[in-house]
């Protein structure tokens, strides 16, 4: 496992406001491992008590509502921060997060990022503004929750996945999800997912590879996305 502070993933997230000692000092005591796909990271109720830095893979993240549907929140990928609210909070996690594939994570303790927090003005910033960017989505997932029908839902995730996660040389995007995981994102059944993706694929507007997807025509998903 690499050093913090010659670690390329911590460019991407708030540890890149840490100066070298800072690194350092967090580097000797973190903790690093590896999750296989469909093992959790944290589950809900369970006390964090620290951030997790992904250093590779990607998991889902999600809140289990009172009927027993799984909602998908947001997808984290290497390079992101997760638990950030465990250092300004006490309370529990009220979400979980499950291994979309391989991962290897590293973990720092809360009590080593506080004494950060309370020195180091740039991290502090770094930090807050990643959490109200995290509130940003949220809210708007609330929004696009109560106005957009499951298509538009359907046809705007598939715009940010090719946004989040690139595409391949076979311009396929770039994640593997199941049918499940797609309609727990958008919020609907899977059967309705599985319908609406075939409605898609017969317009030529995506093209199935396995379970990776492949995006014929953007401009179509942005107009039914806008509600055209």
């Amino acid at each position: 496992m690499s050093k913090c502070e010659q670690c390329i993933v911590r460019q991407f997230n708030s540890f890149k406001h840490l100066k070298k000692e800072e690194l350092v000092r967090i580097s000797a005591c973190k903790t690093s491992k590896f999750v296989k796909k469909g093992e959790i990271l944290f589950d809900e109720g369970e006390y964090i008590n620290g951030v997790f830095c992904i250093r590779d893979g990607v998991c889902k993240v999600s809140k289990m509502s009172e009927n027993g549907r799984n909602q998908i929140i947001s997808l984290i990928k290497k390079g992101d921060l997760i638990g950030e609210r465990s250092l300004i909070s006490d309370e529990a996690s009220n979400l979980k997060a499950v291994a979309l594939n391989d991962m290897e994570v590293c973990f720092v303790p809360k009590e080593e990022i506080i004494r950060d927090l309370e020195k180091n003005t740039e991290f502090t910033m770094g930090i807050l503004k990643d959490m109200a960017n995290t509130l940003k989505k949220a809210d708007n997932i609330i929004v696009d929750m109560a106005q957009k029908t499951v298509k538009q839902r359907l046809a705007e995730t598939l715009i940010n996945l090719k946004k989040s996660f690139d595409i391949n040389e076979d311009n396929v995007i770039n994640i593997q999800l199941s049918r499940e995981d797609i309609a727990n994102i958008i919020g609907t059944a899977t059967e309705s997912a599985i319908r609406l993706l075939s409605d898609f694929k017969k317009q030529n507007i995506i093209e199935f590879h396995g379970k990776e997807i492949k995006i014929l025509k953007e401009q179509e998903l942005i107009k039914i996305a806008q509600g055209f």
